[in-house]
């Protein structure tokens, strides 16, 4: 893959960024080591973030129907240095 340094990279952006579009990625480097690799979407592992899936978990944990209230007063006297006499 094509290595720019950085000052390039900044000079001629537009332009590598419509050649990585184009599929021809590049890294960006500076002084010499390579920092980041500009490739279009859709290229490599991880280009396109996954989308989240609801209820991916479902029926392998349970919520209990107290959640929202849990523990407020340890919560409260976090927040607030703790409750005197009660």
């Amino acid at each position: 893959m094509r290595q720019v340094n950085m000052h390039e990279a900044k000079t001629h952006l537009s332009r590598l960024v419509e050649e990585a579009a184009a599929g021809e990625g590049f890294v960006i480097c500076k002084a010499g080591r390579p920092l980041v690799s500009v490739t279009a979407l859709g290229q490599g592992s991880n280009a396109v973030p996954q989308r989240r899936r609801l209820g991916l978990l479902e029926g392998q944990c349970e919520v209990p129907d107290d959640f929202d209230h849990m523990e407020a007063d340890a919560i409260a006297d976090l927040f607030e240095g703790a409750r005197q006499g009660g």
